[in-house]
């Protein structure tokens, strides 16, 4: 959808500010709420986190509001500057774009990004959330990081396919409503 590179920015921003508040959602309450909330002795989430002082994040705790900042820092260089070109390019060599219904080469662009991107991201929280008050050891590191991956792989294919790309496509039509009209206009007259 996006046609220059101030939309494909746009579109970046809106699909990282989705996912990384989706994540943070997903990585805190549903992975490690019971852990917390029995840790600390708490009968919620932000009870356990208000009482541990914050989210142990480089090797501090850190109030959740700078977990979203650090992660969207990290989420929206790399989908800028891997994740989007590379999932294009990739995609480009399994589906012609030109004779591919839009649906499935949009598809297969999700599907791709999520292949390069949850790795990646998993790898950077796995640097960020490492234990280092145990000291560090570079096969904890990697098991830390192939957990990951397996805990946020399903998730990040399902949420991506079934909910965030669709919601993005949306919020980005209604931004730039105006140029997709004017493009659709410039299709017609081409056409005839």
């Amino acid at each position: 959808m996006p046609r220059n590179q101030f939309q494909r920015m746009v579109f970046a921003f809106i699909t990282v500010i989705i996912t990384v508040h989706a994540f943070v959602f997903y990585n805190i309450y549903v992975l490690n709420g019971n852990i917390l909330m029995s840790t600390t002795n708490t009968s919620s989430v932000l009870e356990a986190i208000d009482s541990m002082g914050g989210i142990y994040m480089f090797a501090n705790l850190c109030p959740i509001w700078l977990v979203v900042a650090v992660e969207f820092l990290f989420a929206y260089t790399l989908e800028v500057t891997l994740g989007s070109p590379m999932s294009f390019r990739i995609a480009s060599k399994m589906f012609d774009p030109a004779k591919t219904h839009p649906m499935l080469f949009e598809t297969a662009i999700i599907c791709v990004t999520v292949a390069i991107m949850c790795p990646s991201m998993s790898f950077i929280a796995a640097v960020i959330y490492y234990p280092f008050y145990e000291g560090f050891n570079i096969l904890t590191l990697f098991a830390h990081w192939f957990k990951l991956v397996c805990y946020n792989l399903p998730f990040a294919f399902f949420s991506q396919l079934l909910f965030i790309q669709p919601l993005v496509r949306k919020i980005f039509r209604l931004i730039f409503s105006a140029d997709i009209k004017k493009r659709e206009l410039q299709s017609t007259i081409a056409e005839t």
